[in-house]
């Protein structure tokens, strides 16, 4: 297996440290939720790494293709949820459902829009575009406001639910204008 797709694999596999790390926390374990803090950081890293390294090196693959948004949504997706139903962890480091919800909602589409798409025209014809790489690495930034206490905590979070919903829309148009 190629570097950039074992990176992939060491992103998934740092969502269950992460969790354990918010489920353990407790104020007088302060540690952990920079623990946390830095093991989401790790991961954002090798998101960044495996696809440099892998056009550098000529190592882009299905594979790959496949595992990195795989790899991806599982530790922002993993670590917001985490950070909604940890019941445990003060208010402060709380990520609001609603906010959940709207990045679930929107990733249900894509997959779907993709797989019909794959259905009809008999290949895989959605390729992440701007708006989808901001409202990921905004989705992204949240991760660490919420974690490390930044005082715009809440801008940040609307700002990435609003161009997630945008995100969403542009996805369908495009997906409309492709099956047209």
């Amino acid at each position: 297996m190629s570097l950039p797709n074992q990176l992939c694999v060491l992103r998934m596999l740092l969502l269950p440290a992460i969790v354990a790390t918010l489920v353990y926390y407790d104020p007088s374990r302060d540690w952990l939720r920079l623990l946390a803090f830095g093991l989401f950081a790790f991961g954002a890293l090798t998101d960044a790494l495996d696809g440099i390294i892998a056009r550098s090196t000529q190592q882009e693959s299905q594979l790959g293709a496949l595992l990195d948004p795989i790899a991806d949504k599982l530790l922002i997706v993993g670590t917001l949820i985490a950070c909604s139903v940890i019941d445990a962890l003060p208010a402060w480091m709380r990520v609001p459902a609603w906010f959940n919800l709207i990045v679930i909602s929107r990733d249900v589409l894509v997959v779907i829009g993709a797989l019909v798409f794959y259905l009809v025209q008999g290949k895989w014809g959605l390729r992440p575009n701007f708006l989808g790489k901001l409202a990921s690495a905004l989705q992204m930034m949240v991760i660490p406001a919420v974690l490390l206490g930044w005082p715009v905590r809440d801008v940040i979070i609307l700002a990435a639910a609003s161009v997630t919903v945008a995100s969403g829309i542009n996805y369908l148009l495009l997906g409309r204008r492709l099956l047209t």
